[in-house]
């Protein structure tokens, strides 16, 4: 696949600001805000997106198709992504270009340890910062320069997804029985939160995550993150 793009972009090139025109793109993201930033970024880039919102629903897709480009966030309901990032990375033919996505500190370093070919960090908002790190990554896009540029630049996704994101995290919040589906929640709405400009719930989301460390669950971080996603919800998830 890799001299296939390379004969593409050699004959062709790609059409002024759609430097990613005909490449397809697999999201394996489980936050809907956040695939919507991403697939209004490849709307624009030219590429064609397909999610998937975890490793199941990834790895299903992967048996059917072969993507240009792997998105894969490292948090995701059902395991690391970095289990799937380590599997992508040892298929053969490749997926020509491979990237981990995170708001985590350190996330890119094990992102790339595990295989990745180059790294997006949340909060993902530039056009032009976007297509950079994908054409990097591509085997034929080293040093490209199609990148956009000017007020566009910034992407702002549709605060319904937000709102979603936020009534999927209330449920969770609401039926959580056990330790590791509030390890998800805290670590899904903490980057949630990062995207959203949410410092209070950020906050409040990495208090709960502290708090699973320690082994000793208190019932005060729960109804603090509970707290304030209901508050959003109630105020339509504007702030």
């Amino acid at each position: 696949m890799a001299d296939d793009l390379s004969d593409f972009i050699a004959a062709s090139g790609p059409p002024a600001g759609r430097p990613l025109q005909g490449l397809t793109v697999l999201l394996v993201e489980d936050s809907r805000f956040a695939c919507e930033a991403m697939r209004l970024m490849c709307q624009r880039s030219g590429a064609r997106l397909r999610r998937a919102d975890c490793l199941r629903s990834a790895r299903r897709h992967l048996q059917a198709y072969r993507p240009t480009v792997a998105i894969v966030d490292l948090g995701l309901p059902d395991g690391s992504g970095l289990d799937l990032i380590h599997d992508i990375a040892a298929m053969s033919p490749r997926v020509p270009a491979l990237l981990g996505t995170s708001g985590e500190s350190g996330a890119e370093g094990a992102a790339r340890a595990a295989g990745a070919d180059g790294f997006l960090a949340k909060p993902v908002e530039s056009l032009a910062g976007f297509q950079r790190t994908v054409l990097a990554a591509l085997p034929a896009g080293a040093g490209m320069t199609w990148a956009s540029r000017g007020p566009e630049d910034r992407v702002d996704p549709d605060p319904l997804a937000l709102r979603d994101d936020l009534a999927r995290a209330a449920e969770l919040l609401g039926r959580a029985s056990d330790g590791a589906t509030l390890d998800y929640v805290a670590q899904f709405l903490s980057g949630l939160a990062r995207s959203a400009r949410d410092a209070p719930l950020q906050a409040a989301a990495e208090a709960l995550a502290r708090d699973g460390l320690t082994g000793l669950r208190s019932r005060a971080p729960v109804s603090r993150v509970s707290g304030l996603v209901r508050d959003r919800l109630a105020a339509g998830a504007r702030f």
